[in-house]
């Protein structure tokens, strides 16, 4: 059983959408919101992740069901928030952490990359955002929380990405501000360094000397875990 440190049902009938819900912190995410009480809608490409993690839930007593989107196409994502609001009658919260991205220095990064990395980092959290507030949120209220990256520094090797998730913080920020009136909070959350299969996939050769270089320079000594990430959410 999926053990939260915030109370029992603090979100007992309420609906929230997670984007990249088959692994990783999306998944973690949902475990955490399904613990709680939430009906989960997990969102993402892969429905076999997906499926997967709906059992996962459904075997430790939550409710979640699946949308297989790609959230970069606007008619897909306007399709899908209809279809979970229809089904649900709410949205209560959406977690944007559907991402992607591949290592390479900027002056080899193509147009294509780059709008491909852009497209999932920051326009497709947009456009789910947007989606969900005006077909749902504006109505009742919500929270919309954007998971990001430690890009303040840059991101050398994943320009692309470090630019689009700067623009998701500036998206937050603005959209904060806008979306209050209806009672919508927008927040985002930025991880340094997290043991993901993306992880796995981004540094498959030299992993261990990447964590253990990253890890010297924290105060706690390690990388953080999908886990923490969730709790933050």
């Amino acid at each position: 059983m999926y053990r939260s440190v915030f109370r029992p049902g603090l979100f007992q009938g309420q609906v929230a959408v997670v984007t990249g819900g088959g692994s990783g912190i999306g998944r973690c995410t949902a475990h955490e919101l399904a613990s709680l009480g939430a009906a989960v809608a997990l969102v993402g490409r892969n429905a076999e992740k997906l499926a997967a993690v709906r059992t996962e839930i459904v075997e430790a007593g939550g409710t979640a069901h699946t949308y297989v989107c790609n959230i970069r196409d606007e008619a897909a994502v306007q399709a899908t928030v209809a279809q979970i609001y229809g089904a649900h009658g709410r949205i209560d919260a959406l977690v944007n952490n559907a991402g992607g991205q591949f290592p390479a220095p900027l002056k080899g990064i193509s147009a294509k990359g780059w709008e491909a990395v852009v497209q999932t980092n920051l326009t497709g959290g947009f456009l789910m955002a947007r989606e969900c507030l005006n077909q749902a949120m504006q109505q009742r209220g919500g929270a919309i929380v954007n998971i990001v990256a430690d890009m303040w520094g840059g991101m050398p090797n994943m320009g692309h990405s470090g630019a689009a998730r700067a623009g998701m913080v500036n998206f937050t920020e603005t959209a904060a501000f806008e979306w209050a009136q209806y009672g919508v909070r927008v927040n985002a959350v930025a991880p340094s360094l997290t043991d993901t299969p993306l992880l796995d996939i981004l540094h498959a050769e030299d992993k261990a000397e990447r964590v253990a270089q990253y890890s010297a320079r924290l105060p706690v000594g390690r990388i953080g875990t999908a886990e923490e990430c969730a709790l933050g959410v």
